[in-house]
């Protein structure tokens, strides 16, 4: 029963990550403040369920998630390149609730408030995943490619591009190098790993539906990806697990299901507030984030 649960909470922590991963890349490496980044979670997620219902492989199904979602992500840079800071935060979460509202009212794809359900275990290679153990392997292959390839850019000399449009996007502009390119590049990337790891809750979860990619999600990202820092992968896979790790505690605590989830985001709210108190840069972080 333990050994279960330990895995359940390893899966999770292994799709939050990538997710966590692929936002700091904007947010942390490019200084894009994207609030829109839980709506490419749910776009990954319905691509991948709709075309697996519809007859077409995993393998396909998981890529076009991510692939559907980077060009999404292409489609709000695109539409917000006059808009930088605050406002091109709000707009990005202005995204979000659109496609929440797609999600909600689309039923004749999504099903609107039923959501869908049925969703099959991913079959590789002829080799079906059926059992939670096997689906934790390959969630943790997943996790190693995602935060490997991330990491490798981010320490490339193209890395050190990312990082120029974040401390200082006028200057280089004036070295002649295409800002607009790099941030929507970034944020193709950073959409491509919130697209696979829908994917990957979808599959694992088997039903969806749009109250799973809400605000209250995006806010548990963006939590995760301050108290671990920007600009550090070490600290969004750190603080990912510290996030998801200290709620479970409530599961042993006699609480009312009712006072559950408003008791989690407290603690969300109240690490948060100690880390920018204490580390403002979080725990790991090399930036600020102005």
């Amino acid at each position: 029963m333990i050994e279960g649960y330990i895995i359940h909470l390893l899966i999770l922590i292994g799709v939050y990550i990538v997710l966590a991963v692929g936002l700091n890349l904007s947010i942390g490496f490019t200084g894009l403040l994207n609030l829109g980044h839980i709506a490419f979670f749910g776009i990954g997620a319905y691509t991948s369920a709709i075309l697996q219902l519809a007859g077409v492989p995993f393998i396909i199904s998981f890529f076009l998630a991510g692939v559907v979602a980077s060009l999404f992500g292409l489609l709000l840079v695109v539409g917000t390149r006059n808009l930088k800071g605050d406002y091109f935060a709000l707009a990005t979460l202005g995204f979000s609730f659109v496609v929440y509202s797609v999600f909600l009212n689309w039923t004749q794809v999504t099903r609107g408030p039923l959501g869908i359900p049925g969703i099959p275990k991913p079959e590789l290679f002829g080799l079906r995943i059926a059992d939670n153990f096997s689906y934790l392997l390959f969630v943790t292959i997943t996790v190693f490619f995602v935060v490997m390839f991330v990491w490798k850019l981010a320490t490339s000399r193209y890395g050190k591009l990312l990082e120029a449009v974040r401390d200082d996007e006028i200057a280089l502009r004036l070295l002649g190098k295409n800002t607009f390119k790099l941030k929507a590049q970034s944020m193709m990337v950073s959409a491509f790993c919130a697209g696979i790891a829908g994917s990957l809750f979808a599959h694992y979860i088997t039903y969806i539906d749009p109250s799973s990619f809400f605000l209250s999600e995006i806010i548990l990202v963006v939590t995760i990806v301050m108290i671990g820092g920007l600009a550090s992968i070490r600290g969004s896979i750190f603080a990912t697990v510290l996030i998801l790790l200290i709620p479970e505690a409530l599961r042993f605590v006699a609480l009312p299901s009712s006072m559950i989830g408003p008791t989690r985001q407290i603690i969300y709210a109240v690490l948060l507030l100690c880390v920018l108190l204490l580390r403002p840069r979080g725990l790991f972080g090399k930036v600020d984030l102005e």
